[in-house]
């Protein structure tokens, strides 16, 4: 008797927990992913920089409550050391993939609205950056430019526009035929006030959609590049500056100089990789009411 009154009052407890959709999911992971970055800024900020400072009384030492991620090989605390450069990688993520939604977005309508010519320059275009090995293209940008943070932001901003410059095209051209479109056009407005009035407001979910797409593959290339050594310089407090040091001490068993890290580079990704996925399904009118 009191196992079947325990199944039932866990049942009637489920039951009066709401079920979540995808709209209620989606702002909770948009709520939580924005506590993280907030989070890391604020940590990134208020912690000290004598803290990854080099002292040798402190050298090579475990994770503990003083020094939660370790330290390396000069003393300096990892922790310290991640958080900031995690607050960086977010800092250059958001003006890479910021720079490179504004770039889609501006060859997009072009695309779509200002002749077949403009249209042929921008296919051709999108399919050369396409038909380039992702990395390879990144690299050659960010070095031609100087590398450093200018480097990388640059090079991320101009690898990364190509599919959404041909989700933009493929919208525009939508809205195009549409009816207040052509009464517009009808009533004499301009093409410029029509794509500003008419066209612009229907792109913002494509615009900030794209925006946070992107946001964790600049992370990405950006950790890449600098691990690779053609990003930012080794003197900043980088995650691909510190994972790139570290490979040096994991066969000394200092696994802590990568793991946490890459740990919190993984998290903050995925984090956003799949905010960006679940907003692209709401959006989606087939699946918005899931």
């Amino acid at each position: 008797m009191t196992e079947i009154l325990t199944v039932l009052s866990k049942k009637k407890f489920i039951n009066i927990l709401p079920k979540l959709n995808r709209r209620h999911s989606t702002l909770l992971r948009v709520t939580f992913s924005s506590l993280i970055l907030l989070c890391i800024i604020a940590a990134s900020m208020l912690l000290s920089n004598d803290r990854i400072a080099t002292n040798f009384d402190l050298k090579n030492l475990p994770p503990s409550m003083a020094h939660p991620f370790g330290t390396d090989w000069l003393g300096r605390d990892m922790f310290t050391r991640t958080i900031k450069g995690l607050s960086l990688s977010i800092y250059i993520g958001i003006i890479a993939s910021l720079s490179s939604v504004i770039i889609a977005l501006i060859l997009g309508m072009g695309a779509a609205t200002l002749g077949k010519a403009f249209d042929t320059f921008v296919t051709w275009l999108v399919d050369l950056f396409l038909g380039m090995p992702h990395l390879v293209a990144l690299i050659l940008i960010a070095f031609t430019v100087g590398g450093g943070a200018k480097g990388v932001i640059i090079g991320v901003a101009c690898t990364h526009w190509t599919s959404l410059t041909r989700v933009i095209r493929a919208e525009v051209l939508q809205l195009r035929s549409a009816e207040f479109v052509q009464i517009s056009r009808q009533m004499g407005k301009k093409p410029l006030w029509i794509a500003i009035h008419h066209i612009l407001p229907h792109l913002v979910p494509q615009f900030f959609i794209g925006f946070v797409l992107l946001f964790p593959h600049a992370i990405l290339h950006e950790a890449s590049i600098t691990f690779l050594g053609f990003g930012l310089s080794p003197h900043k407090p980088a995650i691909g500056v510190i994972l790139s040091e570290s490979m040096k001490y994991l066969s000394t068993g200092m696994w802590w100089l990568a793991f946490f890290p890459g740990l919190l580079l993984f998290v903050t990704v995925r984090a956003f990789d799949s905010i960006g996925e679940n907003l692209r399904l709401l959006f989606d009118p087939h699946n918005a009411h899931e």
